[in-house]
């Protein structure tokens, strides 16, 4: 069977395969200016889940970025007031050393050390009360305004740590338990102090007493090799979050943005081939009426 081809069919073809070329262009004029292979979901709907997926994974990436820099916070803030506190229980100790050699001391230097002991216990007790926005680092999640009461010493910590998600399956702890570096109560730091400072007073030996301090101190090092193995962990999180950031951040390149100098020259190869299509169609569809009536 012979098909016939008319006037009319040739210019539906040639309108048609102009508009391709002309959609074709369209499009990579958009990408260049752009800069994007994706301006809506309908261009590759495959890349647009992919890029979907990749950016709900950078935002969780970001929150846990924060929530790294707040643990670190926390943890940078604990380990300096320990380090205050070793310093000060060392002051404590040395003066305890003093005042257990009574016989040599002159009721003046007892004073003088009593007074000495007093402040000490007061720089304690607002070491144990530390802050980090607003927050007690030795309180665990309570509400409570300070860790310590600054009479009873009672410890208000309500036994729920502060922890930080630092990646999708791990958490760490960024608070410091005060009752287990300080103690609590008639059994904490603050009163030893007093009750050194008041035999000390009274004429009575002080020096059974430093096994109690070296106890304390044992407890507080402790504790902050404890705070040293979560601001290691939390540091290296923090490498593992900047190279988890990096390599998102390449496959979102990858799935969204173009190579712009590719673009470009495809551009103008798609508008030489649009250009040619124009001529060669003019020339086809020049014939007239007229010209097949001759």
């Amino acid at each position: 069977m012979i098909t016939r081809t008319t006037t009319n069919m040739m210019m539906q073809n040639a309108q048609r395969n102009l508009q391709t070329n002309m959609a074709a262009l369209a499009r990579l004029q958009e990408q260049a200016s752009s800069q994007k292979a994706i301006t809506r979901p309908s261009d590759d709907p495959t890349a647009t889940a992919d890029s979907l997926r990749i950016r709900a994974e950078q935002r969780a990436t970001e929150q846990y970025g924060r929530n790294i820099d707040d643990g670190t916070g926390w943890l940078t803030t604990i380990d300096s007031a320990l380090g205050t506190t070793t310093t000060l229980m060392n002051r404590v100790r040395d003066l305890a050393v003093q005042g257990a050699n009574d016989g040599a001391m002159s009721p003046t230097a007892k004073q003088a050390i009593v007074t000495e002991l007093e402040g000490l216990k007061a720089e304690l007790l607002n070491v144990a009360n530390t802050k980090y926005q607003g927050r007690s680092v030795f309180a665990g999640n309570s509400d409570a305004a300070t860790a310590f009461d600054a009479a009873s010493y009672a410890y208000a910590a309500t036994g729920a740590t502060v922890e930080r998600r630092i990646s999708a399956h791990s958490t760490i702890r960024v608070d410091a338990d005060g009752a287990a570096t300080f103690g609590a109560g008639p059994g904490s730091v603050f009163a030893l102090v007093d009750q050194i400072a008041a035999e000390l007073t009274g004429g009575t030996n002080i020096g059974p007493q430093l096994g109690a301090i070296d106890a304390h101190m044992t407890n507080i090092r402790e504790q902050q090799a404890i705070v040293g193995t979560r601001h290691a962990q939390i540091l290296r999180a923090e490498e593992t979050h900047m190279e988890r950031t990096v390599s998102l951040e390449g496959q979102r390149a990858g799935v969204e943005d173009i190579d712009i100098a590719e673009v470009i020259l495809d551009l103008q190869l798609q508008e030489v081939s649009y250009q040619t299509a124009l001529a060669v169609t003019a020339r086809v569809l020049q014939p007239t009426l007229m010209d097949f009536l001759r």
